[in-house]
């Protein structure tokens, strides 16, 4: 939780774009106004981690799903794994991906858009790195010889919430 304004107008947008763009079935589900929570309350129950539900493609063009910790972090999700896992090898060689937090009933989001490895010369680095010590206690690049940290650019995002004026936003939150 430490978005610019300008990341969660950027965020608002995305949310309100993706909406838009969505067939009858699902606006008939997720209702604008009432079960869209806005950006700020997206931020809000998507701070610390969130077992992520990472989907990548094969080279056969097959869906293959795994989980991952993510974080949320300037609008986008940021992840690790190894550099020898099948989904490293998978977004090296087609970057396109989605991912699918959920909370019971209660709260989602799902994410379509591309995933780029965040190397150690990636302008990102730093403070993603900072993130993740301060959440995990060390570093991740310890965990492994090849730990890859990843994070998704977003193309399409929608979030649910049957009672999205209820949902907290970043405001009401007490500072860490």
């Amino acid at each position: 939780m430490g978005e610019s304004a300008a990341e969660l107008e950027q965020l608002q947008k995305l949310l309100d774009t993706s909406h838009n763009r969505s067939g009858p079935h699902l606006q008939s589900i997720i209702v604008a106004g009432s079960r869209t929570p806005m950006a700020r309350q997206v931020v809000a129950e998507l701070t610390g981690m969130k077992v992520l539900v990472l989907t990548t493609v094969s080279r056969a063009g097959r869906p293959r799903s795994s989980a991952v910790d993510g974080h949320f972090l300037g609008g986008r999700w940021v992840f690790t794994t190894s550099g020898d896992a099948v989904k490293a090898r998978d977004i090296r060689q087609r970057p396109a991906v989605s991912a699918v937090y959920v909370d019971g009933e209660r709260f989602a989001v799902f994410v379509h858009g591309d995933a780029e490895i965040i190397d150690s010369e990636h302008p990102a680095r730093a403070a993603i790195e900072a993130h993740l010590t301060e959440h995990y206690g060390v570093s991740p690049s310890t965990w492994g010889p090849s730990i890859v940290y990843g994070r998704i650019v977003p193309r399409f995002m929608i979030a649910y919430a049957p009672e999205a004026q209820s949902l907290p936003d970043v405001g009401s939150l007490p500072a860490v």
